[in-house]
């Protein structure tokens, strides 16, 4: 058993943040029952702005609605591992969540992954690293001089918010159990703004919070922090669905996520809700001028199509470095 019980010990706490849901109300009643659900629900973990977060996947639950014809909810939860845990109790249908966090999931609940996110039209091109920033100006400049600080995780159930940092933090000879004060701030952005406020000395996140959505918002300026490390590029944000859905629902959801929308698509279908925007630069010259849907977290392009072995990374990191939050109970 490959259980993470460091990362798995909140997972019933958090899980009653779903417990509006009912017991089960959206899973099938009978395993071999063809009936469809009365209601799916899309479980995201919030970023300190988490309305924002909602509205980038709000295109994306319109396209299963119209698709599948069943009412679908977002479910904001606390953490990666509070999804994980609303998966176990089949609470939630549909999640979107970091490479570790399914690595985790797939150990103790019934989920397939289906897709991943493809942030320009290339293909792979979802692939993301976790980079650890420091204030500019910090005593701080390499990932060696990180022993005795204080570091900003985001939850230990994040691929790039922990896992991969803790396997840069081992190869470099330090123990992230025991050389560093960890901080868990619950997710990319508030690591970020904490490190940036003196509460940690040390922020490790998603590449992407750095380079564009914080940059974006207007919550960080080029200057403000400085690289100190980069992990390898780590495979897309999966879109993991429920087994317990028959497979003729899954196969809509499957269809609909990866082939019959993308973020334009789903635009020319008016799926934004009046919330569109310019398809940026790096789409390409064949979408230059047009508008597009947030698709997600990640301002994606498209999902392309995932299978479980996309994500053996995660479980050849865990053992390679023997992390503590990979271990058996």
């Amino acid at each position: 058993m490959r259980k993470a019980i460091t990362a798995l010990a909140s997972l019933s706490a958090a899980a009653l943040l779903l417990t509006a849901c009912g017991a089960s109300p959206n899973a099938q009643p009978d395993a071999g029952d063809d009936e469809s659900p009365s209601q799916l629900v899309f479980a995201v973990v919030p970023t300190d702005n988490s309305e924002e977060l909602e509205a980038s996947f709000a295109p994306i639950v319109a396209a299963i609605e119209q698709e599948t014809g069943i009412p679908t909810t977002i479910e904001p939860v606390s953490s990666n591992a509070g999804v994980i845990e609303a998966q176990v109790a089949e609470r939630v249908d549909i999640a979107v969540y970091g490479a570790f966090s399914y690595y985790l999931a797939e150990d103790v609940a019934d989920v397939t992954p289906i897709a991943m996110d493809q942030l320009t039209p290339e293909s792979g091109s979802g692939a993301v690293s976790s980079v650890g920033v420091v204030a500019a100006g910090s005593d701080i400049q390499d990932v060696s001089d990180v022993t005795d600080k204080s570091v900003c995780f985001t939850d230990p159930a994040s691929t790039t918010g922990y896992l991969a940092p803790a396997a840069g933090l081992i190869d470099a000879g330090i123990d992230p159990e025991n050389d560093i004060t960890a901080i868990n701030a619950g997710s990319h952005d508030v690591a970020v703004t904490q490190m940036l406020a003196g509460d940690c000395d040390v922020a490790f996140v998603a590449e992407t919070f750095i380079t564009d959505l914080l940059p974006a918002r207007g919550v960080i300026e080029d200057g403000d922090t400085e690289t100190i490390w980069t992990s390898d590029p780590i495979p897309g944000t999966p879109f993991v669905i429920g087994d317990w859905l028959t497979d003729d629902l899954a196969a809509t959801i499957t269809e609909t996520v990866t082939s019959t929308y993308d973020a334009v698509t789903a635009a020319e279908a008016g799926l934004c809700d009046g919330d569109e925007r310019d398809a940026p630069e790096s789409w390409g010259d064949e979408h230059a001028g047009a508008t597009a849907c947030e698709w997600g977290g990640t301002g994606a392009f498209a999902f392309e199509p995932a299978e479980d072995s996309d994500f053996d990374v995660i479980g050849e990191i865990c053992d390679a470095t023997g992390a503590e939050v990979c271990r058996s109970e």
